[in-house]
């Protein structure tokens, strides 16, 4: 094989950068000595150029109509203007055709919609954007959405969460084909972690803002975060606000889909990630300081959360 042939199927509205992680990771690849090297094209319907969820412009490199085939890879991007190109039966017949002349087939985002109403998606488990996975359960009861990992790779179906987490299955991809050293190079060249498990979660406690439109959340997240080596039973919580456990269990349920208790040992154990990642801590003080009893106790939640214990965690984030 000479190249590794990789189309990227984008649409009017696509989101650029679920179309630029995949394509910088793989031209970095190439720089750094991929061989086979890959070969990289935006694909559109009829070859037009298109318009970006942002306004920018990118130009077609190749019409989705005329490609044949034998690919690689076929990615195919998310963006606001899914819907419409889930509607869009010839674009849709067209990735059909492509992913079964394909070695593997991806989606970022939800570009997932696109694989769903292709039939690709049936009867395996996916991932999109959490934003969209509850549409798109609804709208393909065959597909099992799964809206927590950042990817899913089902034998040579691949669907990842969205935007950043399209760097994350590229980085994969890479491996795959190359090797970890050729993938942690990559990594270190375009300045991100090597690399994020499939199954890490989307969304973390300290990038998602607390819940705006209800005060006594708000109060309860700010706490939390503030206060993690301290008493933060579901009776602790409760007192605070002057309400009782029920109804705090039922206000975080509403707002934050947890238990009080699970959700304050999501935020304790990614509070120790970070620690883990930025510090030179020991185990056992991170432990402390995160408010987990024990060393034991944060490896339990570690290996729950993220099926790795806290040094294979760090170990996985040193490079």
């Amino acid at each position: 094989m000479d190249e590794r042939l990789t189309v990227v199927v984008g649409y009017p509205h696509s989101e650029l950068l679920d179309i630029a992680c995949v394509t910088t990771a793989l031209y970095m690849a190439n720089l750094l000595g991929a061989t086979p090297r890959y070969h990289v094209a935006l694909a559109t319907p009829g070859g037009n150029d298109l318009v970006c969820d942002s306004g920018l412009m990118l130009r077609s490199q190749d019409t989705i109509e005329r490609i044949t085939g034998p690919l690689d890879t076929l990615v195919v991007s998310g963006g606001v203007g899914h819907e419409e190109a889930a509607g869009d039966r010839r674009l849709v017949g067209h990735v059909r055709r492509l992913a079964e002349v394909s070695r593997r087939v991806a989606s970022v985002c939800t570009g997932a919609s696109v694989l769903a109403a292709a039939g690709l998606l049936e009867g395996r488990r996916a991932t999109t954007h959490w934003r969209y996975a509850g549409t798109l359960a609804a709208r393909h009861p065959g597909v099992t959405v799964d809206p927590c990992p950042i990817f899913i790779r089902e034998g040579k179906v691949s669907t990842a969460a969205g935007v950043t987490s399209a760097l994350d299955l590229t980085l994969a991809f890479v491996e795959e084909d190359h090797g970890s050293t050729l993938a942690r190079t990559v990594a270190r060249g375009v300045v991100t972690y090597l690399q994020r498990p499939g199954d890490q979660a989307q969304m973390s406690m300290f990038v998602v803002a607390p819940p705006p439109e209800h005060p006594l959340m708000r109060k309860i997240v700010d706490y939390v975060t503030g206060h993690l080596d301290g008493d933060l039973s579901a009776a602790a919580l409760a007192a605070r606000l002057n309400i009782s456990e029920r109804h705090l269990t039922r206000l975080c349920l509403e707002h934050l889909d947890l238990t009080p208790g699970r959700y304050v040992r999501q935020a304790r154990t990614e509070a120790a990630a970070q620690l883990l990642t930025s510090s030179s801590l020991s185990a056992a003080e991170v432990a402390a300081r995160c408010g987990f009893g024990s060393a034991e106790s944060l490896r339990q939640a570690f290996v729950a959360q993220y099926g790795l214990s806290p040094s294979q965690y760090r170990r996985n984030r040193a490079g």
